[in-house]
């Protein structure tokens, strides 16, 4: 229990700010889909910052229904890096656009990394934080017959956000804990009167990377969600094998996504395949993202493609998971 007397008071920082800003506006953020299996926790968990032995940047585009003018679309852009020997951060720009409503963000982070084993194993226990600004936008320049309830014909507002986020690594084991949007939420774009809504979400997530001394590796895991306001819940079962080549490494996966809504109708069910590659610093990745069952929201699929480059790499620390240790 040493550590836990040692670093009190940076858990008590991190704790403090995550629950001390309710008072301030907010809007939701960056949506989770699963980008983040393209080697890129850190778009969901800010503890994630630095974590690894190298500076990563992530470059992500998603559409949905190719060549439909105003269809759902993402771009991400992020970077994160450790900061001497303990610390990391990070930032990732975003735009969310879903036919005439969309949102911007800037989000920064910052994470505190612990370890609680000899130096040259993973055994390290992590606080991360981050906040946001987020831009939403409504254009309603092109309608026809103006919406009453709209306040004006291209309305843009200005909100923030907060994460607090917690991980844990040991050797091929991985989790994390993740509170996001801990700030109550204004609709002022849609009404003239201030509604504060709850948009909080927990993430939960572990995994498990094995078989370094075989042929192929492999990395099962499961991130589960839930939204408070609503009690909204979805689980995510994925696993991704890997091969190692002479210069190169090859990987794929499968992503099962499950949504436990408590509705008497069927429950919604995504599969996406993803296949990537990574070459020295370099990644490229592929993921199809394809609604199941008789109800569906729609019967196109998701395309998303990853690209990545790492920096300021170190040499690794002992066996660690692929977030924990650089491929090549």
């Amino acid at each position: 229990m040493y550590f836990l007397g040692k670093y009190t008071h940076v858990f008590i920082v991190f704790l403090f700010l995550a629950l001390s800003s309710s008072a301030v506006s907010a809007q939701e953020t960056l949506p989770i889909y699963s980008d983040y299996l393209s080697d890129n926790v850190f778009l969901v968990h800010p503890s994630a910052a630095g974590i690894g032995n190298c500076g990563k940047i992530r470059l992500t585009g998603r559409n949905q229904w190719s060549g439909v003018a105003d269809a759902p679309s993402l771009q991400t852009l992020s970077f994160h890096t450790r900061l001497g020997y303990k610390a990391g951060a990070g930032a990732i720009l975003f735009n969310d656009k879903n036919g005439y409503h969309s949102q911007k963000g800037v989000q920064l982070a910052y994470a505190y990394h612990i370890e609680l084993g000899r130096i040259d194993d993973i055994n390290q226990l992590s606080f991360g934080m981050s906040f946001m600004m987020i831009q939403n936008s409504l254009d309603e320049s092109s309608f026809t017959i103006p919406d009453p309830v709209v306040i004006g014909i291209i309305d843009s507002k200005n909100y923030f956000n907060a994460d607090f986020s917690m991980a844990y690594h040991n050797q091929g084991f991985s989790s994390y804990f993740t509170a996001k949007n801990l700030l109550l939420t204004p609709r002022e774009l849609y009404s003239d009167k201030l509604e504060p809504l709850n948009l909080r979400r927990y993430l939960l997530s572990a995994g498990y990377y094995f078989g370094q001394d075989g042929g192929l590796q492999f990395e099962p895991s499961i991130l589960y969600q839930m939204a408070e306001r609503t009690g909204e819940m979805s689980a995510d079962f994925n696993m991704k094998v890997y091969k190692n080549l002479e210069n190169a490494q090859v990987w794929g996966g499968l992503s099962y996504r499950l949504g436990f809504d408590g509705n008497n109708i069927e429950e919604p069910r995504y599969f996406s395949p993803i296949v990537g590659v990574n070459y020295k610093k370099m990644m490229l990745s592929y993921t199809y993202t394809k609604q199941t069952g008789d109800l569906l929201f729609d019967d196109g699929g998701y395309h998303q493609i990853t690209l990545g480059f790492n920096l300021f790499c170190k040499q690794p620390r002992g066996a660690g998971c692929p977030n924990i240790n650089a491929s090549f």
